[in-house]
């Protein structure tokens, strides 16, 4: 039978498994499984959930003969691992140096190497196990090779431990086939040291056998204790092949090239809906126009408003793959950076240890040439539980600076991690914050930085809601608008906008420069040149917007979020700022600030900018009711 599924089609089936783990029922496998993202899942049962998404229709081992070999192909061609349950777990490396050291070289190999060699048979982490005692008679340097992803030791790369018995030393190394040479190579190959420098530095022997391969780490047999050292090392370095590969793996498995077009929000909006969410015309343009103002964002309001389904539904959107975004949850533990960027091992110097939330990952995902034209999220949940400034400082530093991410201080990489990495254009930052008890207040330095958008549930909201609640389908997002990304990434990058009439936003921005001064909370260029930017963004992706609700949003954005203080030093200031959204001779204190019935803003012929006075308006009652007020609220 001919079954063709792409990997997003397999990453969807293995989502159901991770909400509903009824469908597990009856359906395990007793001798392999697939791993995906360090689980473990039956690999017929992703294959039955894919096909009857597709197709209606369940599969079994059945459907393709009773033969593991069709099924586990196309799960390997999307880049899933398979590994053998029996086979897990049961490699020991002091065993095979013992077996090793029990050959004599140049004569014929024992029965103990060939015992080692069926008893070792199968795969380690997803990649098959290969090894030699020598053909035919012991050889001196035995070793141990670990392949995947069409590659061989005879025309490929990969992971390998050579033991080197003449010398007494154990090199796990990145292994280069010397019997043809091989179409891939490993990354960032001039800072390696090959195991022929290797020997002439440390034992002045100029020629070797397997010279051209580079280290990753040497052992001394004599001091060498267990095997736990040795699979922890290797581990590492099979993550770092992996993740060579990964590039290949998704576009071998994008079959169709994704066309690209010029970014349409509207589109964005028709998917929402169809998706189930319901986010109003203006919301999604301020938030789309604010990444495109400046690649970070902060999502401000109640808790489960929707602030974290927004940014996930964008990035799922425009994202060709789940490897352009990453929803990292901050801790309230966070106290430097190391939960972002990792760190070095302290215990082994060549060792960098990156974030399992993938954040590092994502950045050095970004930064790759080929990957220039994609845009990529890292979204930071509840991103006020810790001190922002603790573990985000590196980042607030060089998104104005456009310095370069330091990560360590050697000159070789360790691993995949460089000494250093450029700030991508192409990457956007979003936080979400709710305001509570257990969380942190931003900083001036944070808020001058990001562009705020509050979200807000109002009775129309819920009793809309309320009438026909509906699940969320994210499905209906995945890469529907992939295709705009290139232009999406050109129009935040542009710098140069047709001159239009500022001449009404500038004497706002002057007016309330002059107030919010008498608080502490005046604004410099930077806000003044973004602003501007959020002005043309806004333009740009909506042309029909009115002059009035670009400043409003403006205001809202950028101008507001700093406010806050007591009753006595905020009140008079409102009253002010209110009377500057409102046409001329309207009374602010009787019409809004003191009113206690319900107002619709939107459709007040006296008011400019509803967003904005609906906010001060709020912020002045709440000074009045508590003796103190800011933008965040609770």
């Amino acid at each position: 039978m001919i079954i063709q599924f792409t990997r997003e089609d397999l990453i969807q089936a293995i989502k159901q498994i991770d909400n509903n783990s009824e469908l597990l029922s009856g359906r395990h496998s007793s001798t392999y499984d697939l791993i995906f993202e360090g689980k473990k899942y039956p690999p017929i049962l992703i294959l039955s959930i894919a096909n009857k998404s597709k197709n209606g229709k369940d599969l079994k081992l059945s459907d393709f003969g009773n033969n593991t070999e069709q099924p586990f192909k196309i799960l390997r061609e999307n880049g899933f691992k398979i590994e053998s349950k029996k086979n897990e777990t049961t490699l020991n490396l002091i065993e095979f140096i013992k077996v090793a050291n029990d050959q004599e070289t140049g004569k014929g190999t024992k029965d103990s190497a060939t015992q080692y060699k069926r008893h070792n048979k199968g795969t380690l982490e997803g990649l098959k196990i290969e090894m030699s005692f020598g053909v035919g008679r012991a050889s001196s340097i035995p070793w141990i090779a670990f392949t995947g992803f069409g590659q061989t030791v005879k025309d490929g790369i990969y992971p390998v431990f050579l033991y080197y018995k003449e010398y007494k030393k154990l090199i796990l190394a990145y292994g280069l086939s010397e019997t043809n040479t091989p179409s891939h190579n490993w990354s960032q190959t001039n800072a390696k040291e090959t195991i022929k420098q290797y020997f002439q530095k440390e034992l002045s022997i100029n020629t070797i056998k397997y010279g051209t391969s580079y280290i990753y780490k040497t052992y001394d047999i004599a001091t060498l204790q267990s095997d736990e050292v040795l699979h922890k090392d290797l581990k590492t370095l099979i993550n770092e092949y992996n993740f060579l590969f990964s590039d290949s793996i998704e576009k071998k498995s994008t079959i169709k090239e994704i066309k690209q077009v010029d970014f349409n929000i509207s589109s964005f909006e028709e998917n929402c809906k169809i998706s189930g969410l319901n986010y109003n015309s203006q919301l999604i343009t301020r938030y789309v126009s604010s990444l495109a103002t400046k690649p970070f964002v902060l999502l401000s309001g109640l808790s489960g408003s929707g602030k974290t389904k927004l940014a996930q539904a964008f990035a799922q959107w425009i994202c060709e793959n789940d490897k352009q975004y990453c929803i990292v949850p901050v801790g309230a533990d966070w106290t430097n950076r190391e939960p972002l960027l990792g760190y070095v091992n302290a215990l082994n110097n060549k060792e960098y240890i990156l974030p399992e939330n993938g954040a590092l990952k994502l950045l050095i995902e970004a930064n790759k040439a080929n990957n220039k034209n994609k845009p990529y999220f890292l979204i930071l949940d509840e991103m006020n539980l810790s001190h922002v400034e603790r573990y985000f400082a590196d980042f607030l530093s060089i998104m104005e600076s456009k310095d370069q991410l330091k990560l360590h201080s050697d000159v070789e990489d360790k691993g995949i991690v460089s000494s250093h990495l450029n700030w991508p254009k192409n990457l956007f930052i979003v936080g979400t914050v709710n305001i509570d008890e257990t969380t942190y207040m931003f900083s001036p330095k944070v808020l001058d930085r990001a562009n705020v958008i509050e979200f807000r549930v109002n009775k129309d909201d819920i009793s809309k809601f309320l009438d026909a609640p509906t699940e969320i389908d994210f499905t209906n997002l995945n890469g529907k608008g992939a295709g705009m990304g290139e232009n999406f990434i050109e129009i935040a990058s542009n710098k140069e906008f047709p001159k239009v009439k500022t001449d009404k936003l500038n004497e706002k921005l002057v007016l309330f420069f002059e107030e919010l001064k008498k608080t502490g909370a005046e604004f410099g260029y930077r806000t003044a040149t973004e602003i501007h930017r959020l002005y043309n963004q806004l333009t740009t992706l909506d042309n029909t917007m009115l002059e009035e609700a670009k400043i409003d949003i403006a205001i809202m954005q950028k101008l507001l979020p700093k406010l806050h203080g007591s009753r006595r030093k905020l009140c008079p200031i409102l009253e002010t700022l209110a009377s500057f959204c409102v046409v001329e001779k309207t009374d602010v204190l009787k019409a809004f600030l003191n009113n206690k019935e319900a107002i619709d803003y939107k459709t007040n012929t006296s008011v400019l900018y509803p967003l904005s006075l609906e906010k001060i308006t709020r912020m002045y009652k709440g000074a009045v009711d508590n003796g103190f007020a800011s933008y965040a609220e609770a």
